[in-house]
């Protein structure tokens, strides 16, 4: 019997936040108990093997039967909604890295509910018949430029049905689309081959605006009759993984032509098309030709493979010239800052002390930690992969670092507005309205993110009705009693079980509050101004409502003072500032959990 092996990763918001804790149990077809397993600080589980069949099997397109066996996963937490993932292929010698994408259980909500996922065979075992339709010569808008959708919208299910919209980074999409479509025990070339097809194809719609044009609210659909499969939630196989960080932001394209050419394609055996054969590149890859020599064999003669730097959503481009020991300057700096920042979501990440700029033996192992944790090459090496994916998380934690601070200055208190809003309503109340949908869309990748303009436009609506959608309320667009209650407790639940990243070892986190000025907070911290503004890299003593300082906590006093706000409790407290509700009451002198709107509370600063 071969071998073949599961990971578990538990994260959520764009994989800005781990969730360590979650149970999950792993089971055979039969029901059976295989293991037990807890996430770690990173929200991972070891490597686990499993019982598989022989990989030759799945590299045969003769054989009749199931080249794989099959497991089941449950994951549970304390505070989430559990997942059930059925149906899971497992590989001989191959690493399927699993998302659990657990959602967080609202505030009023008593038990977890649970949902179910089912994987099944990839697209090349189906007797399907594709009718993909499409190229860049048949729409008449097109993108200027090609442009990787970071994240990419998909529609799960035909075009014209009502089935949700995910946001996923443009990566994974492409990871989760190979493995959905193809056997990942096949050949290197044949899987290179069919990685640029999938690739090509996207980016072809999204060049198009195939579906944009059309009025649809999303980039491509996971149906295999218009586009190429997708299954949210899917465990990722390591030899594909390898493959997309090297190559997700290459393209096939026609010799002095910018568009993705239309890379339709399909089984080869029970299905044929003009396009490319699945099956056929592993004949082709045995005989030994190369990735661009498989696809010129089914498409023209004069395609190349291009590449394109234009990437949504990420921080910073990558500069072009891998980082490693030895190498300095801004790169290197802007590396640095970035994981020092995530390294605060994920402190197995070792901190970095080499000088600013200066790639040595710290921050090698930062990066290595930091592409373990990721299912990256842990090679040391900031190559285009690790750049993008440091880029993107810096740019998630970042994210949520903005709406919390967002939320403070807002003032969003328990109690929802009374107002009902519709599209074309303005003012304040609808500010509100986008600020929790926006929060909200972090959580539940259905559900896509408003502009914060103060107007309820169609995109503030199709947000809405996604939200209503998700919490099986009337999606008629309308945010009256019903909505707003379920978007307060959707909201107040992530409060309370998302787990909160301390602040950077050696500080402490303060909001400032109106009435605030730099030497006020100094002298409340036992720190100087200068101090405080270096920390934070301030230019000048002007400081706003909201804005989140850092302050040197070796100088500062052991506690700070809070003035109590309605909805505070102990617990929430204790979770915001990193401490516990039994360290607060010792402080405090409290004899039970009951607070008073204006009462004052020391809370640990150490």
């Amino acid at each position: 019997m071969a071998i073949g092996y599961l990971i578990t990763q538990a994260r959520t918001a764009h994989d800005a936040i781990p969730i360590p804790g979650v149970r999950v149990s792993i089971f055979d077809d039969q029901g059976n108990s295989i293991y037990e397993l807890i996430t770690d600080e990173s929200g991972e589980t070891q490597a686990v093997p499993l019982e598989t069949v022989d990989k030759s099997f799945s590299q045969n397109q003769y054989f009749s039967g199931i080249p794989y066996v099959s497991y089941n996963v449950l994951a549970q937490a304390a505070g989430f909604n559990s997942v059930y993932i059925s149906d899971i292929p497992i590989y001989d010698g191959e690493t399927a890295t699993l998302p659990l994408n657990l959602i967080p259980m609202q505030n009023m909500q008593r038990s977890p509910n649970q949902t179910e996922i089912f994987i099944g065979s990839p697209a090349v075992a189906m007797p399907q018949t594709r009718n993909q339709e499409g190229g860049s010569s048949i729409r008449p808008y097109v993108l200027r430029q090609v442009v990787i959708p970071n994240p990419i919208t998909v529609h799960l299910g035909p075009p014209s049905s009502s089935a949700a919209n995910v946001q996923v980074s443009f990566p994974d999409y492409i990871k989760n689309v190979a493995s959905s479509e193809v056997y990942p025990t096949w050949p290197d070339a044949a899987l290179t081959a069919n990685i640029y097809a999938i690739i090509t194809f996207a980016l072809n719609r999204v060049f198009t605006e195939w579906y944009r044009n059309q009025g649809y609210g999303f980039d491509i659909t996971n149906s295999t009759a218009y586009d190429q499969a997708f299954v949210y939630g899917r465990p990722i196989y390591d030899s594909i993984s390898r493959i997309v960080d090297r190559i997700f932001n290459e393209y096939v394209r026609r010799q002095g032509q910018n568009a993705p050419y239309f890379t339709s394609f399909c089984n080869g055996t029970t299905s044929t098309c003009q396009g490319l054969s699945q099956w056929g590149t592993v004949t082709l890859a045995n005989r030994g030709l190369s990735p661009i020599q498989i696809l010129r064999s089914y498409y023209p003669n004069d395609i190349e493979i291009a590449q394109t730097d234009i990437i949504t959503g990420v921080a910073s481009s990558y500069p072009g010239t891998p980082l490693r020991t030895g190498s300095k300057g801004l790169d290197v700096q802007t590396i640095q800052t970035y994981l020092n920042r995530i390294r605060r979501n994920y402190p197995a990440i070792p901190v970095i002390t080499d000088e600013t700029g200066v790639f040595g033996e710290s921050t090698r192992a930062a990066v290595s930690k930091f592409q373990s944790i990721f299912s990256l090459t842990p090679d040391g090496i900031v190559g285009k992969s690790t750049w993008y994916k440091i880029s993107s998380l810096y740019t998630a934690v970042t994210r949520l670092a903005e709406l919390d601070s967002e939320g403070t200055s807002l003032g969003i208190g328990t109690v929802p507005p009374s107002t009902t809003l519709r599209q074309g309503s303005r003012g304040p109340d609808v500010i509100t309205l986008q600020y929790l949908l926006d929060v909200i869309s972090e959580y539940y990748p259905g559900i896509p993110a408003p502009a914060q303009d103060g107007i309820f436009g169609s995109g503030t609506k199709q947000s809405v009705i996604a939200f209503q959608q998700a919490m099986q309320l009337n999606p008629d667009g309308i945010v009256g009693r019903l909505t707003w209650d379920a978007l307060y407790e959707t909201y107040q639940g992530i409060e309370q079980n998302i787990p909160s990243p301390g602040p950077e070892t050696g500080t402490i986190e303060y909001v400032v509050k109106s009435g605030d000025s730099l030497w006020l907070i100094a002298q409340r911290y036992q720190t100087t101004v200068d101090a405080i503004k270096r920390l934070n890299g301030l230019t000048s003593d002007m400081l706003r409502i909201g804005q989140v300082l850092k302050i040197p906590a070796s100088q500062a006093s052991p506690y700070i003072e809070y003035t109590v706000r309605a909805g505070d409790t102990l617990w929430l407290l204790s979770q915001r500032y990193g401490t516990t509700v039994d360290a607060i009451r010792r402080l405090n002198n409290l004899s039970s959990d009951i607070l008073q709107i204006g009462q004052v509370l020391r809370i640990p600063t150490r």
